[in-house]
């Protein structure tokens, strides 16, 4: 069995392996006609439980020609240009050739002595992320898993910032419209039910600042502790921007700990033409960015910005056998010092990849993209009296729905779209997302390949109302 393990004596299987499995990836990217086959849990359920894992099959190709049948076949291809559901972005190609590379030399990023260049890399990227933002020269910051973990660590520094001897009394703010990994922070931090205060939202569906001074102010009256708010920049629903300078300024009055929830956003860093639409984001006391959501890298690459490196320490344990505190002291650099997670990927090489082959500006190009096609398929959806679309977009996300010209029923309409959406994921012929607005159910294009277009837009509306109104002519037929 040591024959598998990568080595010096290995490193010609290594290479044939790899390369064999690069060629049925690129073989099935170059075939595939659309982003789903449409399979069910029922069909594809028997193939995988019909394996025998304690029988292992000995050679690499059949154990390919077997994940052809289990997984690429049946596989949701995000690179496809009809795939337009989540916040699934198709990657680019220096950050896959960082991702082989990371997984082949294993690096772990937690100490220095287990990653050496690995660590500086990071925290060159976390400077550049920082820069980006404007968080000033005291920034730092740490690669997490993603968006839901960033959140997390950010409001656990904001939690013990606070210094409350009574942690019933904190209170976070967030938009109606934050991502749901606000309140699970807040439970996992140990916060009451009511911690979380949610504050309503615009017609755009950005966060009231007005209601928001609202709740800070009876919050200080009745003797709580405004801990943080949590604005969204790039709420996942919607993609819109709560008004950054406003809350800062709230922040800065009641002593609140400003967080930015710029994962889906983040793209606006490296934009060229809609940079803007992130002012007063370099007021922040913590930043989010997901990279594999608008940075077109694989999952995972995300961070945690903070505007004082000093807060970091709130993350901070000491083991002997790993960071004992005298490396401080010897001014060697370990990444588990920030982080909630002890061993963690290289995930950083991939952004850097990307950085060093396209740069920032090839990014920024790709995102604005993706939000000028968003610009465009609003325009069809408000042209077509077919469908009611909720808000203009601030980067790539469209919210509508089917409504009929001959039915009333708010209920039936939803019903129609519900089915449409279900019906184009089981066809494979495109994905899309849903959602409810004031309680009805809604549709969703996320937009996050540039390879899609105005005709793809067009093409699947004409889908899903086709689903539809089939489904209102049977409803309409057993009525009857």
């Amino acid at each position: 069995m040591r024959s598998h393990l990568l080595n010096d004596t290995t490193a010609e299987h290594y290479r044939r392996s790899v390369t064999e499995g690069v060629e049925r990836v690129a073989a099935k990217l170059a075939t595939t006609d659309r982003p789903f086959t449409g399979v069910t849990v029922d069909a594809l359920s028997p193939r995988i439980d019909g394996i025998d894992l304690d029988q292992p099959l000995h050679d690499t190709t059949a154990a390919l020609d077997e994940l052809e049948d289990v997984y690429l076949r049946d596989a949701v291809y995000f690179h496809h240009p009809r795939y337009l559901a989540h916040l699934n972005c198709p990657v680019v190609i220096p950050a896959v050739l960082g991702e082989a590379v990371l997984s082949a030399v294993n690096s772990s990023l937690d100490t220095w002595d287990q990653s050496a260049g690995g660590t500086l890399i990071e925290r060159k990227l976390i400077d550049w992320t920082a820069g980006r933002i404007g968080l000033g020269p005291a920034a730092d910051g740490v690669f997490t898993s993603g968006g839901t973990q960033s959140n997390l660590q950010a409001l656990l520094l904001a939690r013990e910032e606070a210094k409350a001897d009574d942690l019933a009394k904190l209170r976070i703010f967030a938009s109606e419209v934050s991502h749901f990994s606000v309140k699970k922070s807040a439970k996992l931090l140990g916060l009451g039910q009511d911690a979380v205060v949610s504050v309503p939202v615009d017609h755009d569906k950005r966060l009231q600042t007005v209601a928001l001074a609202h709740e800070l102010e009876r919050c200080a009256e009745a003797g709580l502790i405004p801990m943080a708010v949590v604005a969204t920049a790039g709420t996942t629903d919607f993609g819109s921007i709560d008004p950054l300078p406003e809350i800062a300024e709230l922040c800065g009055r009641y002593g609140a700990w400003m967080h930015v929830d710029a994962a889906y956003g983040c793209g606006l860093l490296a934009s060229l033409k809609y940079r803007g639409r992130l002012d007063g984001i370099e007021r922040a006391d913590s930043v989010t960015v997901d990279y594999h959501k608008s940075f077109f890298q694989p999952v995972s690459s995300s961070a945690v910005l903070v505007r004082d490196a000093a807060t970091l320490r709130h993350a901070t344990y000491h083991a002997e056998y790993l960071n004992p505190r005298r490396m401080v002291q010897e001014r060697i650099p370990n990444q588990v010092d920030k982080s909630l997670q002890t061993t963690r990927r290289f995930d950083a090489l991939k952004l850097w990849m990307t950085l060093r082959v396209m740069g920032a500006d090839g990014i920024g190009q790709l995102f604005d993209e993706v939000c000028d096609l968003a610009a465009e398929g609003w325009n069809l959806l408000a042209a077509d009296p077919r469908f009611d679309v909720v808000v203009e977009p601030s980067l790539s996300t469209l919210v509508f729905r089917y409504v009929p010209a001959a039915v009333t029923d708010p209920a039936e309409i939803d019903r129609a779209n519900l089915y449409a959406r279900k019906a184009l994921f089981a066809s494979g012929d495109a994905v899309v997302a849903g959602t409810k607005v004031a309680g009805r159910h809604y549709l969703k294009f996320t937009l996050l390949n540039p390879e899609t277009t105005t005709s793809d837009i067009a093409a699947v509306l004409d889908l899903i109302a086709g689903h539809a109104e089939q489904y209102l002519g049977e409803s309409l037929d057993r009525a009857s």
